[in-house]
């Protein structure tokens, strides 16, 4: 990760490079996160040469497994067909994505990045060569092209179907623990807040109350999430979870088609899934570190063991 944000320093344009520099210590700047088509922090992939862009891209396949990476790609081109979608109205296009780094990755021991646009945020933190890999955001709108009925294009459709799956093998008394609201709220809660202050309440059924099945599917849709990750690190961010409650949450109509939300909750860990919006053709999905998001954890380690 630290030689991919070298090498995209060094294949930017003095300007474009200027552009992307952002200090450490710019909170405002780093702890960001924005899904929706709104000004950001950095420089344009459209403003950048195949060079950039190529480095950009290595850069972000760093933070990703090769699943994950093939999901942000196609939320990226999904750009190009909303824009159709709405008489290219709007000017929508696979450029609008930008990436933004913070501090020196050739020299300093904190260090930052991130690569975001419409319905795509990732945000890597380094300090001592330490990752702490959140927030990390995927929509998808349209959620599912098909055609005569059979799905062309549904990046996040298994992260719709696992969940099903786990409703459905929770039985009636699951059901009624997990789901909190006969509708499902407009967007995920922890929207683009910068921090996310304590669990999100009501907190759904507990892993401990599921059956055999229930429990091996929420934990193959918390893995789901953390996969998205590289194996390394999607192996550090379990290994965290091992001794913590699980918390299984449900909102909105149960039959698939339907604008529904989930989240999964637990120690220092927060996953948010809904279709909501366009006739439930329009899906968010984000994980996140609560207590240590935007590297809020290895910089504290730092600080402990540096004294500034």
């Amino acid at each position: 990760m630290r030689a991919a944000g070298t090498a995209l320093l060094a294949a930017l344009a003095p300007p474009a490079r200027a552009a992307a520099s952002y200090a450490f210590d710019d909170e405002d700047a780093r702890r960001w996160l924005e899904y929706r088509p709104r000004p950001r922090p950095g420089v344009s992939l459209a403003d950048l040469d195949t060079a950039g862009r190529k480095a950009a891209h290595r850069l972000l396949a760093t933070a990703l497994s090769p699943s994950a990476y093939a999901q942000a790609m196609t939320i990226i081109a999904l750009e190009e067909v909303l824009d159709r979608a709405e008489g290219w109205r709007r000017g929508r296009h696979s450029g609008d994505y930008w990436v933004a780094v913070f501090g020196d990755p050739a020299r300093d021991d904190r260090w930052a990045w991130r690569l975001e646009g419409h319905h795509l945020s990732v945000t890597m933190t380094l300090v001592d060569d330490q990752v702490s890999p959140a927030p990390i955001f995927f929509g998808a709108n349209p959620a599912t092209v098909r055609y005569a009925g059979r799905p062309v294009s549904r990046p996040l459709g298994i992260e719709e179907d696992l969940a099903h799956a786990l409703l459905d093998a929770l039985g009636p008394a699951g059901r009624a623990a997990a789901i909190i609201a006969d509708e499902a709220p407009a967007d995920i809660i922890s929207a683009t807040r910068a921090r996310v202050d304590g669990p999100i309440e009501p907190l759904g059924v507990p892993a401990d109350r599921l059956g055999p099945t229930g429990r091996a599917l929420l934990d193959q849709v918390v893995a789901l999430y953390l996969d998205r990750l590289p194996p390394e690190l999607a192996v550090q961010e379990a290994a965290r979870l091992d001794a913590g409650q699980l918390h299984f949450a449900w909102a909105g109509p149960t039959r698939p088609g339907q604008r529904h939300y989930y989240r999964v909750q637990g120690d220092d860990l927060l996953i948010e899934y809904d279709n909501t919006s366009d006739d439930g053709n329009h899906a968010h999905t984000v994980l996140r570190r609560p207590a240590s998001d935007f590297g809020t954890d290895v910089l504290a380690i730092h600080h402990r063991t540096h004294p500034h």
